[in-house]
C-alpha cells in the first residue's frame, strides 16, 4: 500500500539517461538517424511525442513514403533511397504488401526496440534545456503524462529531427520561415518579394463498405463545402487516405503554433466532405459506406527551416549540383503548395510540381546548425531555401539525411569532433564511405574501401550474361504509348556497325520513327540528346527490321563513361509490339506516359522562365507491366560481369553494376580467390531489391512481396566447397554474414539460385572483411 502524505508540492518522478547522442523526433528521419547510430555503436535515446514512430508515415497520419522515386513518375531510374530506409521499405514489402498502416508501425517499432543501443521514450514531449555554453546544448527536459516521469537526456551531441525544430528553436539556433525573395540567391522560382506564406497541413479520412445502408449525420462544425470551400474538388468514392492532399490548409497562419486552430478547420472540411458523399444524393454507390477513420493529428508540410553551413537551394537541385560532402541525395519534384491550400480561388493549382533531369546530393552542411555547434538538424527542417524545401521536405528524403546524421554523430563521438570539424574535406571523406558501406546511395560517389579483401582477390564466375536477345512471349501489344527500351552502352554497342533486331506488326502499311537517344548526363536517364533517327518503312503483318547505328561519330558517346542508351519507339496506333517475360538486373523498358499524381503530363515544359528544364517523361510500367521490348543486340552486350561486384556500386547508375549470370547456368555461382590464406569474419553482399520500385507504404497494393530480382537463397562456401554460411529467403538488400569464429580461407564461393526461369540470379557487391 502507497499513502501520500499531504504535502505542499511535489515533483513527478525524474529519470536521468546519459548518451553518446539523443534524438528529438520519430519520425522517419529521426528514427533511421537513430538506428544507424546505435548499429555503428554509440549510445542513442530517441525520445518523440507521439504514441507510435513513423511521423507523417506513422497510422495517426497515414502518408505514404516517398522520395526520389516520385511513383515511378519521373525519370530517376533506380532511385529509391538506400540504407535504412530501403530496408524498412523492402520489409514492409514483405510483411505488408497491401499497405495496412498499422502493420508499417509495428515494423518501425520492431527496428528500434531491436537496437540495444536505443533507449525509446514515446509520449515523451521536450519542453526545456540548459547550456554549457551559449552555444552548446548539456542536456534536455522531457515529460511523460502517460508515466508522469521527468526525464533529464544528456549527451555531447544532440539531432533535432521534430519536424518543428522545438530543440534548435529553444536552443537559439537560426532558422527561417517563409519564402526568400528571388534576388537572395538567384532563384527563378522565388517570389519577387519575400513572404511569410508556409505549405499547409493536410488531414485525411477512411472510408469501408458497411455491407449495408449506413445513415451519417453531420457534426454542427462541419462546413458545407459546397458554398465555403471554393477549391471543393469533384470527388468519387473510392477517394480516401492520402489522395486527399488537397485537403490542405493553415498556410497564412504559424504552422506551430496555430496548429489546433488549423486541426479544427481541417476537421470541419472533413465532416462536411463525407456530409456531402453521404447526403447530397450525388454518390448513390456510398449508401453502404461508412467513415472507418479520421486523424486527430494533421499532416505537416512547412514550418521551421533552420540554417547550416551551407542552403540547399534551387539551382542544386534543377542542375543536380555535386558537392564535396553529398552524404545523401533528393530526387522529388519542387513541390509548392498555395498558401490557402483548399481555400484558394477557384481555377488556381492545388500544387506546383517541377521536375529536375535526375537526382541531386544534398551537402552534409545541410545537417547541422550554423550557430549551435553541438546539434544536428535531419528531417524537413533541414538547411534549405524555400523552393528548395518543396522538394528535399518528403520521407523518404529525409530519412536518408536522418542517416547521414546518425553516422555523422558516430564519427564525431568516435574522433572527438563536433559536427562542423566533420565537415572538412580530410574528414568527410570518412563519413561519406561509411555511408557507403550501410548501402546508402551518394550520386557521383563509388566506395574505395582499403579494408575490404575483395579488393585483392581474383573474380570469378561460373557464368556472365552475355545479353544477345530479349526473348518475345505472348502476343504482340498495340502501342498505347511510345516505348523506349533502355540498355547500357557497352564496349560492343560502339563497334562499329552496332545492330539492334526489333520485329514490329503492322495492321497496314505504315511508317515506324525509331531514335537512339542519350541522357546529357551520364548517371541521369531523361533521354534528352538524340544521336540518330531512323524511318522505317513497314509492311502488314511482321517485319524484321535491323536497325544499324554508327556509334563512332558520336562525341557525346566515344571516348565518355558509359552509360544508358534509349532504343525509342515513337507511338503509332497502327503498330503493336512484341515484349518479353524475361526481366534482367538493370534491364528497363519505359514509356512517355502521363502520371498526374505528379504533374507528368508525358512532358515538363514551362510557359515562363522559372529555372527548371523542359523535357520529356520516360518511365516505367509497374508489374506485372512494364515488360522489356523482345529485341535482339549484335554484337551482343557483355555488361554482366563477375568483377561488378567489386566496383564500389550498390545499384544500376550509368550501367546495370552487378555480376549476372547465363539463364542456362543450373547452379551459379561467384569465386574470390587469393593468393594466399585470408582470415574472414564478416561477407556483406548486396541483392537486387528492385531500387525503381517506389514501394508506397499505404493505400497502393503491390503485386508482389518480394522483389522479382531478389536472390532468395545463398550458400557461401570455403576452399573445401565446406558450406559455412547459408541463408534462405532472403529478401532484403543487404546482408550481412558475421561468423562466430573467424574463417581461414583461400578462397570464398557464393553460390545463389535464380529467382525464377525468368530472372537470373544476380549480385550488385561482395565485401568481406577480417573484422
Amino acid at each position: 500500500m502507497i499513502k501520500g502524505e499531504a504535502t505542499e508540492k511535489r515533483a513527478p518522478k525524474n529519470v536521468v539517461y546519459t548518451s553518446d547522442l539523443v534524438v528529438v523526433g520519430g519520425g522517419l528521419a529521426g528514427l533511421c538517424g537513430a538506428i544507424t547510430a546505435a548499429r555503428a555503436g554509440i549510445k542513442v535515446v530517441l525520445v518523440t511525442d507521439r504514441p507510435v514512430l513513423g511521423g507523417n508515415s506513422s497510422s495517426e497520419v497515414r502518408l505514404w513514403v516517398l522520395g526520389a522515386t516520385s511513383h515511378m513518375g519521373n525519370n530517376n531510374r533506380w532511385a529509391r533511397e538506400g540504407g535504412v530506409i530501403d530496408e524498412l521499405l523492402v520489409e514492409n514489402m514483405y510483411r505488408n504488401p497491401d499497405s495496412n498502416p498499422l502493420i508499417f508501425d509495428t515494423i518501425l517499432l520492431e527496428k528500434v526496440v531491436s537496437e540495444p543501443n536505443i533507449t525509446l521514450l514515446l509520449n515523451t514531449s521536450v519542453y526545456d534545456l540548459e547550456k554549457s555554453a551559449p552555444d552548446t546544448i548539456a542536456k534536455v527536459y522531457a515529460f511523460c503524462s502517460q508515466n508522469s516521469t521527468h526525464y533529464e537526456l544528456v549527451a555531447p551531441l544532440f539531432c533535432d529531427a521534430s519536424g518543428d525544430g522545438i530543440l534548435g528553436f529553444l536552443a537559439g539556433a537560426a532558422f527561417r520561415m517563409g519564402a526568400e525573395s528571388k534576388d537572395e540567391f538567384g532563384e527563378k522560382f522565388a517570389p519577387s518579394k519575400e513572404y511569410g506564406e508556409l505549405l499547409g497541413h493536410s488531414l485525411y479520412f477512411y472510408s469501408k463498405d458497411a455491407g449495408k445502408p449506413i445513415k451519417f449525420v453531420a457534426p454542427s462544425f462541419a462546413h458545407d463545402v459546397t458554398q465555403k470551400v471554393p477549391k471543393f474538388r469533384s470527388f468519387n468514392t473510392n477517394e480516401f487516405g492520402c489522395r486527399l492532399w488537397w485537403i490542405e490548409y493553415g498556410g497564412r497562419l504559424d504552422t506551430v503554433h496555430d496548429t489546433e486552430a488549423i486541426k479544427w478547420e481541417l476537421w470541419k472540411v472533413v465532416y462536411g466532405v463525407w456530409n456531402y458523399i453521404k447526403n447530397s444524393g450525388e454518390f448513390p454507390d456510398a449508401q453502404n459506406l461508412t467513415l472507418e477513420w479520421v486523424g486527430h493529428i494533421p499532416g505537416k508540410r512547412e514550418s521551421r527551416r533552420f540554417e547550416g553551413d551551407y542552403m540547399l537551394i534551387q539551382q542544386d537541385i534543377v542542375e543536380q549540383r555535386a558537392h564535396y560532402d553529398d552524404v545523401a541525395f533528393g530526387g522529388w519534384s519542387i513541390d509548392l503548395h498555395p498558401a490557402d491550400g483548399v481555400f484558394s480561388e477557384i481555377g488556381q493549382s492545388s500544387c506546383n510540381q517541377w521536375h529536375s533531369k535526375g537526382i541531386y546530393g544534398i551537402p552534409y552542411r545541410c545537417f547541422y546548425s550554423k550557430n549551435v555547434n553541438n546539434l544536428f538538424i535531419a528531417g524537413r527542417i533541414i538547411s534549405a531555401s524555400h523552393v528548395a524545401f518543396g522538394s528535399s521536405r518528403v520521407m523518404a528524403t529525409s530519412a536518408h539525411g536522418g542517416q547521414a546524421v546518425g553516422m555523422a554523430a558516430k564519427v564525431c563521438i568516435e574522433r572527438g569532433l563536433l559536427p562542423r570539424q566533420l565537415s572538412e574535406e580530410e574528414q568527410i571523406v570518412f563519413l561519406q564511405k561509411e555511408l557507403l558501406k550501410t548501402g546508402q546511395h551518394i550520386p557521383n560517389l563509388r566506395l574505395q574501401d582499403e579494408e575490404d579483401l575483395v579488393q585483392k582477390a581474383e573474380i570469378s564466375a561460373s557464368s556472365e550474361l552475355v545479353l544477345d536477345e530479349l526473348m518475345p512471349s505472348g502476343e504482340p501489344q498495340p502501342m498505347e504509348f511510345s516505348v523506349a527500351q533502355m540498355f547500357p552502352l557497352a564496349a560492343e554497342a560502339l563497334q562499329n556497325p552496332f545492330k539492334v533486331i526489333v520485329h514490329p506488326y503492322a495492321d497496314e502499311s505504315t511508317d515506324l520513327q525509331i531514335e537512339l537517344r542519350v541522357s546529357s548526363k551520364t548517371d541521369n536517364h531523361t533521354p534528352d540528346v538524340v544521336l540518330e533517327t531512323q524511318t522505317i518503312s513497314l509492311q502488314k503483318g511482321r517485319n524484321c527490321i535491323h536497325l544499324v547505328f554508327d556509334l563512332s561519330k558520336h562525341a557525346l558517346v566515344v571516348g565518355a563513361i558509359p552509360s544508358y542508351a534509349f532504343l525509342t519507339i515513337q507511338k503509332n496506333e497502327k503498330v503493336r509490339l512484341q515484349y518479353s517475360e524475361q526481366r534482367i538486373t538493370g534491364i528497363l523498358s519505359v514509356f512517355n506516359l502521363v502520371n498526374k499524381a505528379v504533374s507528368n503530363y508525358g512532358k515538363q515544359a514551362p510557359t515562363e522562365d522559372i529555372g527548371v528544364d523542359t523535357f520529356e517523361f520516360w518511365c516505367p510500367q509497374r508489374r506485372p507491366a512494364g515488360k522489356n521490348l523482345a529485341l535482339k543486340f549484335e554484337p551482343a552486350l557483355k555488361c554482366f560481369e563477375a568483377k561488378e561486384v567489386s566496383n564500389g556500386l550498390q545499384r544500376p547508375t550509368h550501367r546495370p553494376n552487378a555480376w549476372v549470370a547465363d539463364y542456362e547456368d543450373a547452379q551459379p555461382q561467384l569465386t574470390l580467390q587469393w593468393s594466399q590464406k585470408q582470415v574472414i569474419k564478416k561477407v556483406v553482399l548486396h541483392f537486387d531489391t528492385d531500387f525503381d520500385h517506389p514501394m508506397e507504404t499505404v493505400l497502393m497494393s503491390h503485386p508482389e512481396n518480394e522483389m522479382p530480382f531478389c536472390v532468395k537463397d545463398i550458400k557461401i562456401l570455403n576452399e573445401h566447397n565446406e558450406i559455412i554460411a547459408q541463408i534462405a529467403d532472403n529478401h532484403q538488400s543487404q546482408r550481412i554474414v558475421v561468423f562466430e569464429n573467424p574463417v581461414e580461407t583461400q578462397s570464398l564461393t557464393i553460390v545463389v539460385a535464380h529467382p525464377s526461369p525468368k530472372v537470373a540470379a544476380s549480385l550488385l557487391e561482395v565485401r568481406c572483411y577480417e573484422g
